[in-house]
């Protein structure tokens, strides 16, 4: 009998399986995207249909990892520093987003006859929108790393955030209802939610890296991914106890270990597992569509996801219209907002034990959430057919193709400029991608051939001859793309050397770590020359100024050595400042008296008043 449970329960994980690897690539083919792919795998062997999964919520409970690690990887990309610098689209544009779409539901259900708490309860599960549908097209699209699409990440995190107040308000609809609210108040769950992401920050920030270093140095291979997936699970499962999402948690703990130096070694790490969790994730609310209800009421259901679509869509477009956004940023933001998400599905069931909506209610309400998620990819692709990205003439720019030069220029601005003419000057061959038309055409009038390339694309960088590049100089301006295009000539072109242009201190720091051969800031050695004309202006010599240049720049070579293994504060004794310093005191007085070694020694002594 175990034996058949055993079989029985393997027969249902090689079909789950099954499902998803058939169906998301002829729906990717149809360019429909694989999230369609995966909803309609579900539906299909779901219990409404061949009846081979009988339980939708055992897979989604195990599934939701998937989106509790994809929050994670995204928090890898979100330093502290960029975080920071989104505060006022998380906590301005995320909150008035949430408020104005809340509203303009929730009076879209009162205009269906329906009670204040029924319409807002309705209203508060569909404005969470999707974080896992969202970021997935997103990072289809390559969206992810754009302002834009940091702007959309900043309103998902609000949201995830928001889930607290809102379950707070079910508790106090359902004590209304007369059902016993065993919830504690608002105050109290806010203050156990602030502490929770308190003990993570200070789990991150002190123990974290020590750890990680630890294990390193031992060499287990199969503990590092197990103590990766310890850091994910754990965060997330402790955000819950906390009465946040576990998305929230995730995110967190990867925001709080992007800086560190086993940043790439989580990532890798981490992917397959993601991957696969999120998409039985997608199988699993795919799975959850009752299909004799949407037979039953399905007039009711179609107008309702039209209506509350089509509400949502135009008061997300509304609000980024009110932040500055420009049309085609606003029309975009709309249509991937235009849906329910998963924390739906919490709220109504939690209304719905509550005694605030009964269960066809609450039932019609997934239906609708569930089919939003699944038209939100055909919404997207209509919209971007529609409003095509206006296309940068390239005329008389020629693509990179072919290409064979000794060394590959990654980036043509002024920096890469300057480096070009010392090789140039050596007779040495080199190539030349770029990705700014108008940088292409006027390096021409300067007699230079740049052809057009992304060197984040591996296909740009093959065409570009970066297999048979003996060197590689990655001088584009942004940090980010820097990063991307480091990891993959690493991972495709190890023979290749690896010459970087760093943005900052900080990125100079991820460069080496990153493993490249040389990298420098963009202004470190110009600042060195300016500081050094400064100081010939000023009356000092030419000996003394070029022994003060280098030994500052020792100093700061010596200081970049130690943040390395210490973070970025290490080291700051070596910098120099302004402010008067107190002269070091010895803990205790000395119990002899001055004695000289030598004649100089005791020349000065003697002329030492002390």
């Amino acid at each position: 009998m175990e034996h058949q449970e055993a079989g029985l329960e393997l027969a249902r994980a090689v079909a789950l399986l099954g499902a998803g690897v058939v169906a998301a690539p002829i729906f990717l083919r149809l360019g429909l995207g694989s999230v369609l792919g995966y909803l309609a795998a579900g539906v299909l062997i779901g219990p409404f249909g061949l009846h081979v999964i009988t339980d939708p919520g055992a897979i989604l409970s195990v599934a939701e990892l998937g989106v509790v690690m994809f929050l994670f990887l995204i928090g890898l990309e979100m330093r502290p520093g960029k975080l920071w610098k989104l505060r006022r689209e998380i906590f301005g544009l995320g909150v008035v987003q949430v408020l104005v779409s809340g509203a303009a539901l929730t009076l879209v259900g009162m205009s269906f006859g329906r009670s204040l708490p029924v319409a807002l309860i309705a209203a508060a599960g569909f404005v969470m929108s999707s974080t896992a549908v969202i970021m997935k097209m997103m990072e289809d699209a390559g969206e992810v790393g754009t302002p834009p699409g940091q702007r959309v990440t900043s309103i998902l995190l609000l949201q995830d955030l928001a889930i607290v107040p809102l379950l707070a308000l079910v508790a106090l609809f359902s004590a209304a209802n007369g059902h016993a609210a065993n919830a504690p108040p608002l105050w109290q769950s806010a203050a156990l939610g602030l502490a929770a992401v308190a003990a993570v920050f200070a789990v991150g920030r002190y123990l974290l890296n020590p750890i990680f270093r630890i294990l390193a140095n031992l060499g287990a291979r199969d503990v590092l991914t197990a103590a990766a997936l310890l850091v994910v699970l754990g965060s997330a499962l402790f955000m819950q106890w906390g009465g946040l999402s576990m998305a929230t948690g995730a995110f967190l703990a990867g925001v709080l270990l992007s800086e560190s130096s086993f940043r790439h070694q989580l990532e890798a790490d981490i992917e397959p597992f993601r991957g696969l969790l999120l998409g039985l994730f997608f199988m699993g609310v795919g799975m959850s569509l009752n299909l004799p209800l949407v037979l039953a009421d399905w007039q009711m259901i179609a107008l309702g996801v039209v209506i509350f679509m089509a509400v949502q869509g135009i008061a997300v477009y509304a609000v980024a219209r009110f932040f500055k956004a420009d049309h085609r940023e606003a029309v975009h933001r709309a249509v991937l907002f235009a849906q329910g998400g998963e924390f739906a599905f919490v709220i109504y069931a939690a209304a719905l034990i509550g005694g605030v909506i009964d269960a066809r209610t609450a039932a019609i309400m997934t239906a609708v959430v569930i089919f939003s998620m699944a038209l939100s990819p055909f919404v997207v692709m209509l919209q971007k057919r529609l409003t095509p990205e206006p296309k940068e003439s390239r005329e008389g720019v020629e693509e990179a193709h072919d290409l064979e030069g000794r060394v590959l220029f990654i980036g043509f601005g002024r920096f890469a400029q300057v480096v070009s003419q010392a090789l140039l000057a050596r007779d040495i061959d080199v190539s030349l991608i770029e990705t700014d038309v108008e940088m292409i055409r006027a390096a021409g009038n300067f007699g230079f051939k740049v052809y057009y390339g992304d060197g984040t694309r591996l296909d740009v960088l093959r065409a570009s001859g970066a297999g048979r590049a003996e060197a590689i100089c990655v001088c584009v301006d942004k940090p980010e793309t820097a990063d991307r295009i480091v990891a993959l000539i690493k991972s495709e072109f190890p023979h290749a050397k690896i010459f970087a242009r760093a943005f900052d201190r900080g990125h100079s720091l991820r460069l080496v770590q990153a493993g490249v051969d040389y990298q420098i800031r963009e202004t470190f050695e110009s600042a060195l020359a300016f500081s050094g004309a400064v100081l010939r202006d000023l009356g000092v010599g030419d000996i003394d100024v070029a022994e003060t240049i280098e030994d500052v720049r020792n100093r700061d070579a010596e200081r970049f050595a130690l943040q390395l293994t210490g973070g970025i504060t290490a080291g700051r004794y070596l910098m120099r400042g302004n402010m008067p310093t107190p002269q070091p005191e010895p803990y205790r007085a000395p119990r002899r008296g001055k004695q000289a070694l030598n004649e100089e020694a005791a020349e000065a002594i003697a002329e030492d008043p002390a």
